[in-house]
Formats: C-alpha cells, structure tokens, sequence
C-alpha cells in the first residue's frame, strides 16, 4: 500500500469512531421525521400512491434477492489447500464456567495443523470460575490464555482490541463462548478467503437447544430467514453481514477498518459498515454452521433483541454521512436503504400509522408495504427452513413457518420501542452478556420438554 493509500485510509477512519456524541439528537431527528411523513401522507389525497410507489420500489428488489442464486461454495472444498493460513481464533468470555471448558476442547481438537493456528480466550474480568478452569486447560499447546483486570474497558470490543496485536494470524476468526463447530472447520473457511477481495467470511448459524420451547423454535426459524436472505443479498450484488458468533476476518482488513468499535453494542454489525465502505467483500458460508444456544425465556429475549436493535441504529446514526458519500456502488447502497426501510422505519411508522387509522376511521396507510414484507418473510423462512432440513414434510414445514411468523412479530414491538428510547433518553454505553447455561443443562431441559 503507498502513503497516499495509508492517508486516504486515516481519512476516512478519522469519521468511523464517532461514538455517543450526536446519537441522541439524530435518532430524535428521524423520529420526529418519520412520525411527520406518516402523519402528511395520511392528510394529502395523494399519500397512498407515495406508499403504493414505494412498495413497487422494494418488491422489484426483493424479487431481484429471489432470482438470484447463490454461489456453490462448497464446490472449493474438494480443493486440497497448498498452504495452510495461521488462523487465530479469539473468544472473549466472561462468567462462562458452564460451557468454556466445551468450547476450549472443540476449539484445540480442530482438524488442522496445530502449529497453523493458535486459540485466544480471553476472560474477562469474570466473577466465577471461568478463569480458574482456563488455567486448568493450558496444556493444549495451542492456547493462549489472557486475564483482563476489573479496570478493562471496551467491553467485548475492548477485550479483542487487546489481544489482536499478540496475534499470528492472518484470519481471525471470533467465537462466543456457546459455540458449537465440527472438526473440519477451518480447512473450509480458509479455502473461502482465496478471492482477495474476500474481507470477512460469516458462518450460518444454528440453535442448538431449538426443542425446549416456543421462543427456541423461533430463533430457529428466525436463523433460517436470515440465512436465506444472507445469501441471495450477497449473490445479487448487496451487503453480506458479520453475525458475531462464527464471523472470520481477514487481518489486513481487519487493522484498515481500525479493529472492533469499542463505542457500539454491537461490534459484528460495526465492523459489517467499515469493511463494506473500505470496499470488502463479506461471504457467507452455509456449511459448516455455528451451533448456539437460544434464549430460554422471553425477559433474556427482549433484553437481547433491544441489544440487538440498538446496534443495528448505531450503524445507521454514525455512518449515515459515509454511507450517502462513499462509492459503495449502487446495489449495495440500495440493499442498505431496503433493510433500513424494512427492519427499521416501517414498525416505526406503523405506530402513528395505526393511531390515526383508529382516529380517522381510515385503512392503514402503510397496509401494502406490511404485506409485502410479510410475504417476502414468510417465504424466507419457508425455504429456509426447507434447505436446512430438505426432509421435512410439507405440513410440518408449514406448520414451523407459521409458528416462525408469529414469533417475528415481536420485532414491530422491539423497533418502535428502541427507536423511542434511542431519541428520548440519554444513553451511556452498557454491554449486556447472554447468559449460557451449557451442554448438559441444555439436554436436562430438553429431555423435560419432551416428557
């Protein structure tokens, strides 16, 4: 790289880390916005043909996700790899003693030369025995065990940033402590990061304990959605997505972008924005998967739904000026603005939506564009769910998919609520753990839903 490379590099970095300051007001601002567009469409004789146009807009995109096709990456699997990467595995754990001695066995017996990668945990600052029982494990060659003092900053951002410099690797793959992998791992991944315009690689996930009850059988539907559309958003020229849990990075894209935001709860879809801007490529990869475990109950859910909300924003709120200016290409800034308009503004909108529906004794306004995504979703699970288990019958495919549906409506509570929240109240930043209660507590419940 030349040093006008590196300036133009510092340049654009300069405006990434724009922290706290200035969220509040622009998620008042696109509050207010979105409330008084809703509110004039519903007092002009022309509003409907607006919502009707806008619906043409985004069904002609999303028909484009449908009619694209996936690449067939497992193709490259079959390819013998010539030289094996030093990959470093990096998982920030903290109060994890119920799953990090499985997750450190899983991690040290890949199938893969034990001198090509290396294993980082890093416990962070933990209260109960996670520490101790890592110490326990440093007889596997390749781990290395860091400790992080009560006086740590950063959160799980933090805890990454500090270890990344002691690394080797030339991928950095990052796991949450639940994580489920198969052997074969990363002579997979790697084989993905041939094309040099691959910045990162994101394993499909999966819920390992999907049994135990309603919300578990949710999540699982909800993984297939987004994997499914993961992948034809991808395959049609739009934005692939970092999840977290199983994301694997390339180092030198990794230090352009300036390593993980210590000023986001939600570091992967952070990290998604920077790498698109900085013109990287995020693959996905739909075999192997990541396993993890689903929330139990639904406080844990709308806790981590409104972590996830929120993060989700802050990308949105920071970058919007980047966003609009950077030539990201045409496809994926429309792919941007489609699940911005689709995750985000429409549960908005559907509030004052309604309220003045009621009010006026009116047809909601914005009833075309609900319908519209409510097929698209439906679908996505659909066929989700049918390429994760082609052997399921019809019926119970159905079944699964209508149950699926009606868990996703919680997101047209999530939304409006953080949206609110996000303009109203002052915000300090608080990174909140999911509690994860391991393997052998995951099938004493199992086996009690199924008695």
């Amino acid at each position: 790289m030349t040093e006008k490379d590196w300036i133009e590099v510092e340049d654009w970095q300069s405006d990434f880390f724009q922290g706290l300051a200035g969220r509040r007001k622009k998620a008042a601002f696109l509050l207010i916005s979105i409330w008084t567009i809703v509110i004039t469409l519903h007092l002009v004789a022309w509003g409907h043909w607006v919502i009707l146009a806008l619906t043409g807009v985004i069904s002609i995109q999303l028909v484009r996700m449908l009619n694209s096709k996936p690449d067939e990456v497992q193709n490259q699997y079959d390819k013998p790899i010539a030289h094996y990467p030093i990959v470093s595995l990096l998982v920030a754990a903290k109060n994890e003693e119920a799953v990090v001695t499985n997750l450190v066995n899983q991690l040290c017996n890949l199938d893969y030369p034990v001198d090509r990668y290396e294993v980082w945990i890093i416990d962070d600052n933990s209260t109960d025995r996670t520490g101790k029982i890592l110490d326990e494990l440093s007889y596997y060659p390749q781990l290395k065990i860091a400790h992080r003092s009560s006086g740590a900053t950063g959160g799980k951002s933090g805890a990454l940033n500090q270890i990344l410099p002691l690394t080797q690797g030339t991928i950095i793959g990052v796991f949450d402590a639940d994580a489920r992998i198969n052997k074969d791992l990363l002579k997979k991944v790697v084989l993905l990061f041939e094309p040099e315009d691959i910045g990162a690689i994101q394993l499909r996930k999966s819920i390992v304990n999907s049994q135990v009850n309603f919300l578990t059988e949710g999540q699982k539907t909800e993984m297939a959605l987004d994997s499914f559309y993961q992948q034809r958003r991808i395959a049609c020229g739009g934005l692939g997505e970092l999840r977290g849990n199983g994301q694997f990075v390339r180092r030198n894209a990794l230090e352009r972008a300036g390593g993980w935001n210590e000023e986001t709860i939600t570091d992967d879809l952070d990290l998604t924005i920077r790498l698109h801007l900085d013109n990287w490529k995020i693959g996905f990869c739909h075999d192997p998967q990541v396993g993890e475990e689903g929330v139990t109950r639904f406080v844990a859910l709308w806790h981590q739904r409104n972590r996830w909300a929120e993060g989700g924003y802050q990308r949105y709120l920071d970058y919007w000026r980047l966003l609009l200016s950077q030539p990201m290409g045409l496809k994926k800034k429309l792919d941007l603005f489609t699940f911005l308009l689709v995750q985000y503004i429409i549960p908005t909108a559907a509030v004052p939506d309604i309220l003045i529906s009621i009010t006026k004794h009116e047809p909601v306004l914005l009833s075309p564009l609900t319908v519209i995504i409510f097929m698209f979703s439906f679908f996505g699970m659909w066929r989700g769910l049918k390429n994760e288990s082609p052997q399921t019958g019809n019926i119970e495919l159905l079944l699964n998919t209508v149950s699926g549906t009606i868990y996703m409506a919680h997101w047209f509570l999530v939304i409006p609520a953080i949206t609110a929240r996000l303009a109203i109240l002052p915000k300090t930043l608080k990174w909140v753990k999911t509690t994860h209660i391991g393997h052998d507590e995951l099938e004493l419940i199992e086996r009690g839903s199924q008695t």
